[in-house]
């Protein structure tokens, strides 16, 4: 089984994150949830509230079944094992994502920061540190984290 996945990463992530060439909608999945899944993991307590707010944005942001949702997020947490940082997945969003849908990808991490009502500073530092990698400006960074805490807030 490890080596399926391991083949399909090859063939359908790295290869699109190593050429010029359009990145296939499958790859930037993988690395949206991959970034999801990490988020969810950054304070090292897993929350039900955090794993409904992963499946939740995954399922909206790519239209997607309940059982898709679960292959990708199964398939996305086999691969930020096997990788080495974030950049074989923010390589993929830089390449095929507008600045917009970046700013969705962030608001989606800090969906999922605040999901247990309480923000860690680990969280915080993930957000800001993948929002570096895919080149969102800080105003947004900030005025995105803003909403999102204030829709959590009176919710």
């Amino acid at each position: 089984m490890v080596s399926i996945v391991r083949k399909f990463f090859d063939k359908h992530v790295k290869s699109a994150s190593d050429s010029s060439e359009r990145v296939s909608e499958h790859a930037l999945q993988i690395a949206t949830a991959a970034l999801l899944l990490e988020m969810m993991r950054a304070d090292s307590k897993i929350t039900d509230e955090e794993l409904k707010t992963v499946t939740e944005a995954i399922q909206s942001k790519f239209n997607l079944t309940g059982d898709e949702t679960d292959s990708l997020l199964k398939l996305a947490g086999d691969e930020i094992w096997k990788s080495t940082g974030y950049y074989e997945f923010t390589s993929l969003i830089n390449k095929a994502f507008t600045y917009e849908q970046k700013l969705k990808v962030i608001e989606h991490l800090w969906e999922v920061a605040f999901a247990d009502t309480e923000l860690d500073k680990y969280e915080e530092h993930m957000v800001r540190k993948i929002a570096d990698l895919i080149y969102v400006e800080h105003r947004d960074f900030i005025n995105t984290k803003l909403k999102v805490r204030d829709k959590k807030l009176t919710s």
